[in-house]
């Protein structure tokens, strides 16, 4: 499994942008996906997850702004961002959690959020 994470950049305070991860390789057997993110730090948090069976997770500071999603061929992986804030600077990453062989990590891509 391959993951490839794409869309980060400059975003403007109060602006909008999408990420996306397009996955490659053994994705029939993957049970979950989620984005993560780590500013500057040793601490990796979940941002969002979605599940099997449609099920989605949020992290406290991105609910009601953040949506994860993917295509109908669950290759995709999508971070639709809204209403930026200073603090959703970081590097995000994408993951996914294959049933036999575990998880499996994009190679980051950087947004930061601008004043």
């Amino acid at each position: 499994v391959q993951l490839q994470a794409s869309g980060g950049g400059l975003v403007q305070a109060g602006g909008s942008l999408r990420l996306s991860c397009a996955v490659s390789g053994s994705a029939e057997d993957i049970g979950a996906r989620a984005w993560y993110r780590q500013a500057p730090g040793p601490h990796r948090e979940l941002v969002a997850g979605i599940y099997g069976d449609g099920l989605t997770i949020y992290s406290d500071s991105v609910k009601g702004r953040f949506t994860i999603s993917t295509d109908n061929a669950e290759n995709t992986i999508y971070l639709q961002m809204n209403r930026s804030r200073l603090e959703d600077t970081a590097v995000y990453y994408c993951k996914v959690t294959h049933q036999y062989s575990g998880d499996y990590w994009g190679q980051g891509t950087q947004v930061t959020v601008s004043s």
